[in-house]
C-alpha cells in the first residue's frame, strides 16, 4: 500500500510538471480546414431533412382538408401536435444527449423520424395523421444536436460565421419541398410527397459514420483518450499540428441536471432565452401559416372586388363540395419566392451577430419582426405582399439564427444539449399556439392577429436587449463550476 502511495505521488508530481492543453486550445490550435467543411455540409444537411418534414404541413393541409373534409380548427390541430410531439421529445433528448452522447441522439432521432414519416403516408385517416406526425416531430426535435456538434468544433473566430450560413440548408429544404409539391400534389398526391420528403433523411443517416462524437463532451464524460483520438484525427485532415503536452481532463461534473439551468449563474438568462424562443416560434410559424392562409384565401387587399381565381387551378377538386382551396401554379411561386426571403439578409444578419454582438442584433430584427407584422394589414398589390412576406420571412429568419447561435454559446458543455432542448421545447409552445393564430383567428380579426404577432415580438426584442450575458467572443465553458475559467480565455 505504501508502494503504491509513493508511485501515484510521484506520477502526480511528473505529470504536474508536464505541458497541458484543454479541448478549446486544441480546437484554436488546429484551427479550420477540411474536417470542418466536412462537418458543415454533412451536419448542415440536417436543416435539409428537417426543414422538409417540418415545411411539408404546410403544403398538405389543403389536401387533407379536402379529403378528409376537415375543419379550421382541426387543420391547426395537426400542425400544433407535430410541434407537441417536438416540445415532449425535445427535452427528453436533450437530457440523453448530454448524459450519452450527442452523436448517438442524432442518429437515432433521424431513424425515428424517417420511420414515423414514411407511416404517415399511409395513414387511414385524420386520426392516424395527427398521431403519426407527432412522432414524427418528436424524431425531428433530435435534429438540433447538429448544431451542437458544429458548435463543439468550431473555432470561436468561425461560430459566428459557420453557424449563421447553416441556414442555407434549411432554405434548401424549404424550396425542395415546395418545388416537390408544386409537381407531386397535382399528378401522384400528397402521399408521395411524404415518401419522396423521407429520402433526404435517409441517406444523411448513411454518412453519419463520418462525423465523430463532440471532443468536449467526451472530456466532459472522463473518456480523454477518445477526445484526443478525435482531435488528432481533425487535426490530420486539416494538416495541422496538435498542441504541446497533455490533455487536460476537467474535474469531472453531474451532467444534463435540469437544476443546472436554473442555478442562480443562468437563471435569468435561462428565462430571457426561454421567452425570446418561444416568442421567435411563434412569429417564424405563423409567418408559414399565415402565409399559406392568404394564399389560400386570397386576400391580398380588403376591397370590395371580387378574389381573382388562379388560372392554374381549374381543376375538379378545387370546385369540391367540401370548399377546400387547392393552390395552384401562381401560390406554389408566391410561396417560393417568399421563402428565399429566408437567406435575403443573412449577409447583415453574420455582420450583425459578428460586429453588434447576439443581443443587439437579436433585438434590431425582432423589432423589425414587430413592424412588417403591422404592415402586412396595409391594402396593397399582390407584389406587394409578396415583398413584406419576403421581408418577413428574411427577419424571423435571422431571429432564429441569432438565438441559436446564442443559446449554444452561453451553456456549458455539461448542459449545452438541455439547454438546447428545453429552449427548443418552449419554442414549440410558441409554434403550438400559432396555427390558431394563423389559421383560426386571423379568419376572424386579421388586424387583432397581427397585432398579437408585433407585440409578442416586441417583448422579444426587449428580452434580448437585457439579456445578461454577451458570447460574442466568449469561450465554450464546460461546466458551472469549472474553477477561474475566464469568460473571454481559453475554457473547455
Amino acid at each position: 500500500m505504501l508502494t503504491c502511495f509513493f508511485v501515484s505521488v510521484f506520477l502526480s508530481l511528473w505529470s504536474s510538471g508536464q505541458k497541458t492543453f484543454t479541448v478549446e486550445e486544441a480546437v484554436e490550435t488546429i484551427g479550420f480546414g477540411r474536417f470542418h467543411i466536412a462537418l458543415f455540409l454533412i451536419m448542415g444537411s440536417t436543416g435539409v431533412a428537417e426543414a422538409m418534414e417540418i415545411m411539408l404541413i404546410a403544403v398538405v393541409s389543403p389536401l387533407i382538408q379536402c379529403e378528409w373534409q376537415l375543419q379550421d380548427w382541426q387543420v391547426a390541430l395537426v400542425t400544433t401536435m407535430v410541434f407537441f410531439g417536438y416540445m415532449v421529445f425535445s427535452i427528453v433528448l436533450g437530457l440523453l444527449a448530454d448524459r450519452y452522447g450527442r452523436w448517438k441522439i442524432l442518429l437515432l432521432s433521424f431513424l425515428w423520424a424517417a420511420y414515423f414519416s414514411l407511416l404517415t403516408s399511409f395513414a387511414p385517416s385524420y386520426i392516424w395523421f395527427v398521431f403519426l406526425r407527432a412522432m414524427v416531430g418528436g424524431g425531428v426535435s433530435g435534429h438540433a444536436q447538429g448544431l451542437i456538434i458544429k458548435t463543439e468544433f468550431l473555432p470561436t473566430r468561425y461560430r459566428g460565421y459557420m453557424l449563421p450560413l447553416s441556414q442555407v440548408f434549411w432554405l434548401a429544404g424549404s424550396l425542395l419541398i415546395i418545388g416537390l409539391a408544386s409537381v407531386v400534389n397535382p399528378t401522384i398526391g400528397w402521399r408521395w410527397l411524404i415518401r419522396i420528403a423521407s429520402i433526404p433523411g435517409i441517406l444523411l443517416i448513411l454518412v453519419f459514420k463520418f462525423i465523430p462524437e463532440s471532443a468536449r463532451y467526451n472530456v466532459s464524460t472522463g473518456n480523454v483518450a477518445a477526445a484526443l483520438a478525435t482531435l488528432r484525427r481533425i487535426a490530420e485532415m486539416n494538416g495541422a499540428a496538435m498542441p504541446e503536452g497533455v490533455l487536460r481532463e476537467p474535474a469531472k461534473e453531474r451532467r444534463g441536471r435540469f437544476k443546472d439551468l436554473i442555478h442562480p449563474k443562468y437563471l435569468r438568462t435561462t428565462l430571457q432565452i426561454w421567452i425570446i424562443w418561444l416568442g421567435i416560434a411563434f412569429a417564424y410559424y405563423g409567418v408559414i401559416l399565415a402565409s399559406a392562409e392568404l394564399l389560400e384565401q386570397d386576400l391580398v387587399c380588403s376591397s370590395a372586388a371580387p378574389p381573382v381565381q388562379d388560372p392554374g387551378d381549374d381543376s375538379e377538386e378545387s370546385r369540391s363540395p367540401c370548399h377546400c382551396h387547392l393552390f395552384g401554379p401562381a401560390a406554389y411561386q408566391t410561396m417560393l419566392i417568399s421563402t428565399v426571403g429566408e437567406i435575403a439578409l443573412n449577409p447583415l444578419n453574420i455582420l450583425g451577430i459578428n460586429f453588434l454582438g447576439r443581443r443587439l442584433s437579436l433585438c434590431i430584427t425582432m423589432g423589425c419582426t414587430a413592424l412588417f407584422f403591422l404592415l402586412l394589414n396595409i391594402c396593397t398589390s399582390s407584389t406587394g405582399m409578396t415583398g413584406f412576406l419576403f421581408m418577413l420571412r428574411a427577419l424571423v429568419s435571422a431571429n432564429f439564427n441569432t438565438i441559436y447561435i446564442y443559446t449554444a454559446e452561453v451553456y456549458p458543455t455539461t448542459m449545452r444539449a438541455l439547454g438546447m432542448g428545453t429552449s427548443g421545447s418552449l419554442c414549440r409552445v410558441g409554434a403550438m399556439v400559432a396555427p390558431f393564430i394563423s389559421q383560426v383567428l386571423m379568419s376572424a380579426s386579421f388586424l387583432g392577429a397581427l397585432c398579437l404577432f408585433s407585440s409578442v415580438c416586441v417583448v422579444c426584442a426587449i428580452s434580448a436587449f437585457t439579456l445578461p450575458i454577451e458570447t460574442k467572443g466568449r469561450a465554450l465553458q464546460v461546466g458551472i463550476a469549472t474553477p477561474g475559467a475566464p469568460v473571454y480565455l481559453n475554457a473547455i
